[in-house]
């Protein structure tokens, strides 16, 4: 009688979620899941803060840099695990703002409308690509030592913007780059770093945050009780405060919402962008993808990540999405696998970890709080972990090493993503030519080198 009124009882919200995610038949429990999407949060909500702080640099106002960060991330990532029930955080990816922001718009001096609109149009090519699974030709094409060895030119450049916005390296006549005097400044990001590192080293969930959080407090005196450093620049006293509180809540700020030149992108001249920003955006997804379902093995019965196709057009969509919003492409984030490692399985903790981003969208002027240098610390880390990879590449086989050196070595250095993964793919290419190699190549490949060349062309010109 007990099993019989049990059955009639309508199913509570918990049994509703359960049903829904599938979370007791991937062996996952409601809680679990739950603390794998704060986790997830905790690791990754750095963005929340550095994502902004690069798009200053493109002439977008912290303010709305926050807004628009929360946003995307919030709608993106319930949406990848209302629609594609994958335990993956979608939010601007590090790596692609950089392009974004210091190559394309300070670089190569493109309106910051026009570069969104190029923004969107890579987005609009990218879901063409996830809708007509076009992706496993371009998979096939890229050889994997290019992909590696721009996953780590990426990480080098950002770990090299890190140390600029920290002070600690600085220009110099006559040895190009030096390192900076230690000034207060200096040292409370070598402070900052240090523990971050520390936290990083004990794999503490939330680390990157934390050690923005603790630099942040460091940087709370400079300013008030001693100067910033800014007096070895100028041989002025200087004392500009670096931490000022200026409030809790705010209103989002949408003033930069919708400001997208669709027309003015659709120019031949700026084709070689939108590539590279389609090339970027599918590199990026595709090996998170792959490296997250062998993490969590969450993998289909041919062994490709669960939900693949779903997960694609989510990351496709947000990418569109983001140009609106005012800031450059959403990702699947690497960082979901700290909840994965928890236990995560289900969309469940893409929701959780979207719903934790939305209370920001009303903090940034607690937000504004922090300084560059405390940013700093997260940013060179990141590019420690995308560094992750480089023994992956088969030096010792020179015509898949040097390419890959070339975009390891020239992406930070030349200060361009894009010219260092051009020069990479047009490298690899012309090895194989006069090895007599050529018919190893795959047709993708050719276009994609042949799209390298106009793009350098249009750049050194």
């Amino acid at each position: 009688m007990r099993e019989s009124l049990a059955a009639l009882r309508p199913p509570s919200l918990p049994e509703k979620i359960d049903r829904f995610f599938g979370i007791h038949a991937t062996g996952s429990t409601l809680r679990t899941e739950i603390l794998a999407g704060l986790t997830t949060f905790l690791s990754a909500c750095y963005i929340i803060i550095v994502n902004p702080s690069i798009l200053v640099n493109a002439g977008i106002p912290f303010s709305a840099g926050v807004t628009a960060t929360v946003l995307i991330s919030f709608i993106s990532s319930c949406a990848m695990g209302l629609y594609a029930r994958s335990p993956i955080l979608v939010a601007p990816g590090m790596g692609i703002n950089v392009l974004f922001a210091y190559t394309i718009v300070q670089g190569m001096k493109v309106p910051l409308a026009t570069a969104l609109g190029c923004t969107l149009l890579a987005g609009v090519a990218f879901t063409l690509l996830a809708v007509f699974d076009l992706r496993s030709v371009l998979v096939a094409a890229i050889p994997a030592s290019l992909k590696y060895g721009i996953s780590c030119g990426i990480g080098l450049f950002l770990s090299f913007l890190g140390l600029v916005n920290a002070r600690l390296i600085v220009a110099d006549p006559n040895t190009i780059l030096k390192m900076a005097q230690f000034d207060p400044c200096v040292l409370t990001f070598l402070a900052g770093l240090l523990l971050t590192m520390a936290l990083v080293a004990r794999r503490m969930p939330g680390a990157l945050m934390a050690g923005v959080i603790i630099t942040t407090l460091l940087a709370i005196p400079i300013g008030r009780w001693y100067g910033n450093g800014a007096a070895y620049l100028d041989g002025a006293a200087h004392v500009e405060k670096l931490v000022s509180y200026s409030g809790l809540f705010a209103a989002p700020d949408f003033s930069f919402v919708g400001r997208v030149d669709i027309w003015g992108a659709c120019r031949l001249a700026y084709l070689p962008i939108i590539f590279v920003l389609v090339f970027t955006n599918f590199i990026e997804a595709m090996s998170t993808f792959l490296a997250l379902a062998e993490a969590g093995d969450l993998k289909d019965a041919r062994g490709l990540p669960r939900n693949i196709r779903q997960s694609m057009h989510v990351d496709a969509i947000s990418a569109i999405m983001s140009a609106p919003l005012c800031t450059s492409p959403a990702v699947a984030f690497l960082e979901s696998g700290a909840g994965i490692a928890q236990g995560g399985r289900t969309g469940l903790v893409a929701v959780v970890c979207g719903l934790s981003f939305l209370p920001f969208l009303f903090l940034s002027p607690l937000l504004s709080l922090v300084p560059a240098i405390a940013t700093a610390p997260a940013v060179v880390l990141i590019g420690l972990f995308m560094m992750e990879c480089v023994g992956k590449i088969d030096w010792a086989d020179m015509e898949e090493g040097i390419p890959a050196f070339l975009a390891v070595l020239l992406i930070p250095l030349a200060y361009s993503m894009t010219l260092g993964i051009s020069l990479a793919f047009i490298t690899y290419v012309v090895l194989k030519l006069v090895r007599g190699r050529a018919r190893s190549v795959p047709p993708a490949l050719w276009i994609v080198s042949g799209f390298a060349v106009m793009l350098i062309v249009q750049l050194k010109f």
